[in-house]
């Protein structure tokens, strides 16, 4: 039976003219109340399709829900429905829906018509329903896909790529007479010690039959809702005319400055009149700040030098998989900011804009980044997975993927533009993980990104992403005017004061489960301690902030200094200590486990899909003090509306994919339905403990009667085969020596290029030289360019986790030599040089299957 909602929307009779309500704007929250159903199913746009046996969900939502970290997740069709009143229609109103984001391909419906369709997984749109909509019940229906697309950004990434309303949806009512979608663009280009001009730029759309003069009127306030700046002008609009309306002037007081120690802003609300009668209201937060990147110095915020002490930030948390809500992203971005950073690198697309409204008010600087990028070992691979090349190899996808491109940078930008947090657009992230005859065309498609971003906001310079290769003349770091050096690039002496504003976007890479060990993992950066901070280089990221799915398998995902439960790993409690002098608690141990403990980050939240409680549990002894038992522990809602992602019931088990660790778990409960609840903590032989939360809204929860998703039990997907392709390692990935003779970077022995090739230095005794391949692989063969005198043997070694395997010794001058591997797993390749000797390494080729 479908689920019909009234939404009443008190559209008043005062009219100046048609569509000028005298309450103009309203965005009402449409993550309730909505079906779902798997595959693609004919005829379900339609009012009269019969959606009985569909599964009752709120929004966000994936297709993969409940998911743990799984390499595999299904692709394909999902439907959502969603019935709502509409109490006038045809009455000169404005209505649209606007989607924070789909992944990826979404067609919207509405009573059947189809009105809109978006491509690009990460980026919000917006549509006009006005046309569709009738008096009293509606119907929105959005046909949604995952699948691998060609002519899409991403065609690559490690991450996962399910599908889903994985982000807020809002039925956004207006006058005939708005500022557009995301139309309002404040700077500041006046900042001094004494005053601020802010300037204020509004879409304005003139939705009526005939022209009609539009008065702006802007009022700037501050924190605490005084008026701090106004602006008035009027305009004449054309019926149908969209007009960009230019404000500017003085603040009447002195500004107070954005910044991650006083994360201060103000709002702009603009006001639209039209005969006498006010047409909208739009408001918009906003910061003052100025921010400098230089060559030789680094950033500057404010005028004063920060050195960028950051992390990277993938989206998706335990359970919800990319579904997470508001609350979830504070969560976030706070755990970064208590750590002691001060910066976060969204990698490596288009962030929640709750993530970025976070930002702003915790103080976190950001490195907003556009969804083009590459990974390694595609060398070889068929277009038509998640592991292609970064630009397209077939020349019929070539236009289209460019355009896909430019398009999810400007909605970015246009979405994000007016937080002060984000102080940079990325354009790419390792886009030179292309196929070599489209690199010319990558680099083409990288120089008019610039211009789309420079022209988009001159305000914010654009950084090229995963910038250190290639190696040779065709580089890519100074297409840009910031480059963002990955992995050995913070190292390769190429990079290092290159002439051109830098940050190591990411550094370290060390995988660990919980709960790991009290060191920074320094990993690429060891060659500076990690400490060294050198004037030219503006900051540096760590890979990464936390665990997360990842299409490369656990050993990839399990990089994060916080695990996928958001339970800090120990390398957390490292970078508090150094970076905000905090020491680490006392590490629990092994005891006598008795009872468990409950604790809730808040307890109470809304019923909207925006918020959700977390709730930890631990095991602990007789005294209440954790120990690092970990036995399995049952979390369940006794009553109430609450609901896990497996449902009311969720399990934890040592080892398991919903893991229990050092004696903690931990995961997000949220409901759509407002009433207490209560949860219980089980553990065979231990004391049990029970907590009530609260969930507040409009709509109560009721037993036995409120229709709603209470069973969703895991199990891992397993429909898709798994990648078993051989994949070709080498080639531009990151590469490290025990030294390098001048001329001779590690990095020209994986470059693709025979000619170029790596030596030690003459005093260097025990030289090797290692390859890092970024994911785990089952090695398959070795393949080995190298000339070295006949005294010079080399071994091989294959590591893992620490630990190192000998394959092979050579005592051989030929230049080319072949390895068979045994099906051994690695992340690593070594080769090492026994004595003193002259040594030259051209190029390391390993074949190999990705393991899961």
């Amino acid at each position: 039976m479908n689920i019909r909602i009234g939404i009443i929307l008190c559209l008043l009779t005062c009219f100046d003219m048609k569509g000028m309500a005298q309450h103009p704007r309203e965005r009402i929250n449409f993550n309730r109340d909505w079906l779902f159903q798997l595959g693609d199913h004919p005829g379900a746009e339609g009012m009269r399709y019969d959606d009985a046996g569909w599964e009752r969900i709120g929004l966000p939502h994936s297709f993969s829900t409940p998911y743990f970290m799984s390499p595999q997740f299904y692709m394909g069709y999902g439907w959502y429905r969603k019935h709502f009143t509409i109490e006038k229609a045809g009455d000169g109103r404005h209505w649209s829906l606007e989607f924070e984001a789909a992944f990826q391909d979404a067609e919207v419906f509405v009573n059947g018509q189809r009105v809109g369709r978006h491509q690009g997984g990460y980026t919000g749109f917006t549509i006009d329903i006005t046309d569709a909509l009738r008096q009293g019940d509606n119907l929105v229906a959005v046909r949604l896909n995952n699948l691998w697309n060609p002519r899409l950004a991403p065609r690559a990434g490690e991450h996962t790529f399910s599908g889903g309303l994985y982000r807020d949806v809002y039925l956004v009512g207006t006058g005939a007479v708005h500022v557009a979608w995301c139309g309002s663009y404040i700077t500041t280009p006046e900042i001094s010690a004494a005053h601020a001009r802010v300037r204020v730029q509004a879409e304005v759309t003139n939705h009526l039959d005939s022209a009609c003069e539009v008065e702006v009127r802007t009022l700037v306030v501050d924190a605490v809702g005084r008026g701090v700046a106004r602006f008035v002008q009027k305009q004449q609009l054309a019926p149908g005319e969209t007009r960009n309306i230019d404000q500017s002037g003085l603040l009447r007081c002195r500004a107070r400055l954005w910044s991650p120690e006083n994360p201060y802003r103000y709002r702009a609300v603009i006001s639209l009149y039209v005969g006498g009668r006010k047409a909208d209201e739009y408001i918009t937060p906003f910061g003052i700040r100025s921010i400098r990147w230089s060559a030789d110095s680094g950033f500057f915020l404010n005028g004063r030098h920060v050195y960028l002490r950051g992390a990277n930030v993938h989206q998706d948390h335990a359970g919800w998989g990319d579904a997470v809500t508001n609350a979830g992203f504070y969560r976030d971005v706070r755990l970064m900011k208590e750590a002691g950073f001060n910066f976060i690198r969204g990698s490596h697309y288009p962030h929640d804009p709750a993530f970025y409204d976070a930002c702003d008010s915790l103080g976190m600087l950001c490195w907003s980044e556009n969804p083009f990028w590459g990974i390694g070992g595609s060398d070889n691979t068929p277009e038509g997975s998640w592991n292609s090349s970064a630009y397209p190899t077939i020349a019929a996808d070539q236009g289209p993927f460019e355009e896909s491109v430019h398009q999810e940078l400007e909605e970015m930008i246009r979405i994000q533009r007016n937080h002060p947090s984000v102080i940079i657009w990325s354009l790419s992230n390792e886009p030179f993980f292309t196929a070599p005859a489209t690199l010319q065309k990558a680099k083409r498609l990288l120089k008019t990104l610039v211009n789309i971003a420079n022209t988009c906001d001159p305000t914010r310079p654009a950084a090229i992403g995963g910038a250190q290769r290639p190696l040779d003349s065709n580089r890519i770091d100074k297409i840009g005017q910031v480059a963002g050096y990955n992995g050995d690039g913070g190292a390769l002496p190429i990079f290092r004061d290159p002439g051109i504003p830098s940050v190591v976007a990411e550094y370290g890479s060390v995988s660990a489960k919980r709960p790991g060990n009290y060191a920074p993992g320094w990993g690429d950066l060891a060659v500076d301690s990690g400490h060294a901070v050198h004037p030219w280089r503006a900051g540096q990221a760590v890979w990464c902030g936390f665990d997360h799915g990842s299409i490369a398998g656990g050993q990839l995902g399990e990089m994060g200094i916080v695990d996928y439960f958001r339970i800090p790993k120990r390398a957390w409690y490292w970078y508090r200590a150094h970076y905000r002098n905090i020491p680490p608690p006392e590490w629990p141990r092994e005891g006598v486990a008795a009872g468990l403990r409950l604790e809730v980050d808040k307890q109470s939240a809304s019923t909207d899909g925006t918020d959700d409680i977390r709730i930890m549990v631990t095991v602990v002894n007789a005294d209440g003090r954790q120990v690092s038992n970990s036995p399995p522990v049952d979390l369940e809602v006794l009553s109430g509306p609450g609901v896990f992602p497996t449902g009311r019931r969720i399990h934890f088990a040592p080892g398991s994919d919903i893991a229990i660790a050092d004696g903690q778990s931990a995961i997000e409960c949220r409901a759509w339905y407002a009433g207490d609840c209560r949860i219980v903590a089980s553990s065979p032989g231990l004391t049990s403990t029970s907590t009530t939360i609260r969930f507040t809204g409009a709509i109560p929860y009721r037993p036995g009667i409120t229709l709603q998703n209470n069973g969703n039990p895991y199990i891992k997907f397993t429909g898709e085969r798994p990648d078993t392709a051989m994949r070709h390692f080498g080639r531009n990935n990151p590469t490290f020596a025990s030294s390098a003779a001048a001329g001779h970077s590690p990095g020209f022995a994986a470059d693709g290029d025979p000619l170029t090739y790596w030596c030690p230095l003459t005093e260097d005794s025990a030289a090797w030289w290692m390859l890092d391949m970024e994911k785990s692989v089952e090695v398959d063969s070795i393949v080995v360019d190298a000339e070295t005198a006949d005294d010079c043997p080399y071994e091989i070694e294959i590591g893992l986790n620490g630990h190192w395997t000998p394959l092979d010794d050579v005592k051989d001058a030929r230049a080319r030599r072949t390895i068979p591997v045994a099906a051994m797993p690695g992340r690593y390749v070594r080769i090492k040089f026994q004595g003193r000797c002259k040594a030259r390494l051209s190029e390391v080729i390993v074949s190999g299957r990705i393991l899961p």
